[in-house]
């Protein structure tokens, strides 16, 4: 039954996903209600523009007109004799047309490329902070080449779309009405004619629509691989550099560029057969409303301006239709774009905030785990049954071998992840009812992984507190034993520390990060390995600034080497996700288990 189940909510998962995939135009058009005036007042000009820009095969018909008929013209039937001031009349006409063209040209162009970049704007930034809100896990399953390319790449097509192509469907569509409509008014004997190829160019489009879809949906998923791999490798071009893997890097460049260029071959083969298959269609029109009303103009039955005009309007009516195949590619580009932002937009939020309020004034540092049980996805558990009590203020450790769950276990005070069973309570009360912000805002995480900002030496010390002044930042480093080296560099503390601190020292980020935790000044503060990578000199002076800011303060410090937690009120010893061991430095070493053993171990007893 539960395998039935399964299926029919994977079916239904399947079908949702199709049905989103289906109407990425319907889905844009909801996500710009906001912006319905602006499209409103766009589309009025665009429509405008094109009915004054048809307007002057109409004049060279009058025109046309008042040169055979002369007195008996068009504009004399309205009391106007004189040939002089017909053709007057005329040229003020085609002045006036001609500045409104321009006047709602630039109108329309302005106001359609402003709503592309409103539009770009507002939705890369739904778009990332949708992506902030997103648990730890979503990332973990995807490249950041991949996520680059949706918040970059597709919102990008998007943009181009809207600046040329919309305005490009609403023009050809009022030409088509507009056009259609004259000729039903001026010949409605020959209007069928121009109209004839209407019904296939329009067939045609839709079915180019159709076969376009998936190629250019594949174009997207290939330039997302792509930029992965890019993104990959610029972030590991030491590790390149240093196994010498250039040209193996360049081979697999080459295989993933190679696809996205075949995807785009296989979208454009088809494309570009749009335009001429379109043009034989046009022809047909063409020819034969210039053959059948330029009869019924000889023998009298259709006036000579008349025929003028309707030879001048069905090429403007038809061979605009030829850039169909441009606008087409555009859209179905902007539609496959479309999909992959709204479809990162659509992506549930599994972890949400609660609704407590916790000032961080009020913050004891009490922390309980209660039967705590984790696993990541489709793995077997990293943390089992856990239940340890850390008590506020008070230093406690966690220690154990690689894989035991101990950096599991700050994600999941953190709420990075949510248990899957079990509790965690902050101060009595469970961090699941804690909003985010309460929660991580009174936890100062020093992570062996440090990361650093590009940007100055004072703001990665003040990332998290912006209101920081110069003074506060200093006397940090000072504590954190940064202060030193900060001031040996060429600009200090405005020294540009590189992409994720790249020209600074592994134990000058550590310092940097410490001072950083020490300026947030939160009431528990987590040490996840933070003098792994460091030499003896550096840990050292770590050592001496942490032993500076744990005092009063709730610590949780994961290690492996156990030097560094020996005056820990309280030590926890984990194996393979449990809690095998706890008490005091020389209660575990009297004991005589895994903790002794670490220690005969690291400290070269045995």
């Amino acid at each position: 039954m539960s395998k039935l189940r399964s299926r029919f909510q994977g079916t239904k998962t399947a079908i949702r996903k199709r049905n989103r995939a289906s109407y990425p135009l319907q889905r844009l058009l909801q996500y710009s209600r906001k912006y319905r005036s602006s499209i409103r007042l766009a589309t009025i000009c665009s429509v405008l523009n094109k009915i004054f820009d048809l307007a002057p095969p109409a004049l060279i018909g009058i025109a046309v007109d008042v040169v055979v008929k002369q007195q008996d013209s068009i504009i004399a039937r309205w009391g106007v004799k004189d040939v002089f001031t017909q053709f007057l009349i005329l040229s003020i006409l085609t002045v006036i047309v001609w500045i409104l063209e321009s006047v709602f040209e630039y109108a329309y162009a302005r106001l359609w490329r402003n709503l592309g970049q409103k539009i770009q704007h507002d939705l890369r930034l739904d778009a990332y902070s949708h992506l902030q809100e997103l648990e730890l896990a979503y990332f973990e399953e995807r490249s950041t080449g991949g996520l680059m390319s949706i918040l970059s790449d597709d919102i990008n097509q998007l943009e181009r779309f809207l600046d040329v192509g919309a305005n490009d469907l609403i023009q050809v569509s009022t030409t088509v009405i507009v056009i259609g409509g004259a000729f039903f008014v001026l010949a409605p004997s020959v209007a069928w004619m121009a109209m004839l190829p209407m019904p296939f160019i329009l067939w045609g489009s839709v079915a180019f629509q159709r076969l376009l879809a998936p190629r250019y949906a594949d174009v997207r998923e290939k330039v997302g691989l792509l930029n992965a791999r890019l993104s990959n490798n610029i972030s590991g071009i030491t590790t390149i550099k240093s196994f010498t893997a250039e040209d193996y890097e360049i081979s697999r460049l080459a295989e993933d560029s190679e696809a996205y260029r075949q995807s785009n071959r296989h979208a454009i083969a088809l494309s570009a057969a749009f335009v001429p298959l379109i043009r034989m269609i046009i022809l047909v029109g063409f020819t034969a409303l210039l053959l059948y009303g330029g009869m019924a103009a000889v023998a009298g039955k259709m006036s000579v301006g008349t025929y003028s005009v309707l030879v001048f309007l069905i090429q403007r009516l038809l061979w605009p239709l030829t850039r169909l195949g441009e606008t087409f590619d555009q859209y179905q580009r902007a539609m496959a774009s479309t999909n992959r932002v709204m479809n990162l937009l659509d992506t549930p939020i599994e972890i949400h905030t609660g609704d407590v309020s916790l000032p961080i004034e009020k913050v004891r540092g009490e922390l309980e785990l209660y039967n705590v049980t984790f696993a990541y996805n489709g793995r077997k558990p990293v943390i089992q049954n856990l239940s340890l009590h850390i008590p506020a203020g008070k230093t406690i450790a966690i220690v154990g071998s690689t894989g035991s769950g101990k950096s599991t276990l700050v994600k999941l005070l953190l709420r990075l992840y949510e248990v899957q069973s079990g509790s965690i309570t902050l101060d009595d009360i469970e961090i699941r009812d804690l909003k985010f912000r309460d929660l991580r805002a009174c936890i100062g995480l020093v992570s062996q992984d440090v990361f650093l900002f590009h940007g100055t030496v004072a703001e990665n010390i003040a990332y998290g507190s912006p209101d920081a002044t110069l003074n506060q930042i200093i006397e940090a480093a000072k504590v954190a034993e940064a202060h030193e080296f900060i001031m040996q560099l060429p600009q200090e503390y405005e020294t540009i520390v590189g992409e994720r601190g790249q020209k600074l020292s592994g134990g000058q980020r550590q310092r940097i990060a410490i001072a950083r935790a020490i300026l947030k000044n939160p009431p528990i503060l987590i040490l996840d390995e933070a003098t792994s990578a460091v030499d003896n000199e550096t840990e050292a002076a770590i050592q001496r600034s942490l032993e500076r800011i744990t005092i009063d303060r709730t610590t949780i410090a994961i290690a492996h080497r156990l030097s560094t937690v020996r005056n820990a009120d309280c030590i926890y010893v984990m194996e393979h996700g449990f809690l095998v061991e706890q008490g005091t430095h020389e209660q575990l070493l009297e004991q005589e288990r895994i903790y002794a053993s670490l220690w005969r171990v690291q400290s070269g007893l045995r």
